[in-house]
């Protein structure tokens, strides 16, 4: 069922064709999508052309997602996959957002992956601040990015990344250049926020060094940043 989130795009313009079906082949979505409740509003930040945001939708159709990116362009399209879905087999819309904007509500879950390279590390600051705000209690905030090791697979993944940002423009980054930070220290400020954080290693078997972390919002619990 799963894999029907990649066979919408089978429309789509040629390098979105392509984009999604790498990216469906190098980025681990289940592990992504097990941190996430099974049900309840979820918000994708950052979907880009929609193809996470329509795999948690297809997994658990309990779930209503949301994906909201900055490049409109790539809503259009998450919208057209979208469109193809059948009546009952997932709950998932688009949005055009604003820079650095948080849509409106209480979330159960806020999902980012692979977003947060492309801005400046204030920003990247600042945007897990507005999601940990945007969660509901007892709700997660998941974050997928790029750790800073192994080494190998960090400097593969910057130099893949840099040719896909600054040469195929396949992405577009926030201000002069990639900015990775270290997966500890984005839980760290998710902590500060309250939220009680763990993070870990997801990368066994990918040539990327795929780390998640899982910040879970509740009134009642002390916050603590540990790995896993």
């Amino acid at each position: 069922m799963t894999q029907r989130a990649a066979e919408l795009f089978a429309g789509a313009p040629r390098a979105t064709r392509l984009h999604t079906r790498l990216r469906w082949w190098w980025c681990p979505f289940p592990q992504i999508a097990a941190a996430v409740p099974d049900a309840g509003d979820v918000l994708e930040v950052g979907c880009g052309h929609g193809l996470l945001s329509l795999y948690l939708g297809l997994e658990s159709p309990r779930r209503r997602v949301v994906g909201a990116d900055i490049d409109g362009a790539k809503i259009a399209e998450a919208k057209e996959a979208a469109g193809k879905l059948r009546p009952g087999e997932a709950s998932v819309s688009f949005q055009a957002v604003d820079p650095g904007y948080v849509p409106d509500g209480k979330w159960d879950a806020i999902v980012i992956a692979d977003v947060l390279y492309l801005l400046p590390e204030e920003d990247q600051h600042a945007l897990l601040a507005a999601c940990a705000y945007a969660v509901r209690s007892g709700g997660v905030v998941v974050v997928k990015e790029m750790a800073l090791n192994p080494r190998w697979k960090a400097a593969w993944n910057r130099a893949q990344e840099t040719l896909a940002t600054k040469v195929f423009r396949v992405t577009d980054s926030v201000g002069s250049g990639l900015t990775f930070v270290d997966p500890e220290r984005m839980a760290s400020w998710l902590s500060a926020e309250g939220l009680t954080t763990t993070h870990r290693r997801i990368d066994y078997g990918y040539p990327w060094p795929h780390h998640l972390i899982v910040a879970t919002a509740s009134a009642n619990a002390s916050t603590s940043d540990s790995s896993m």
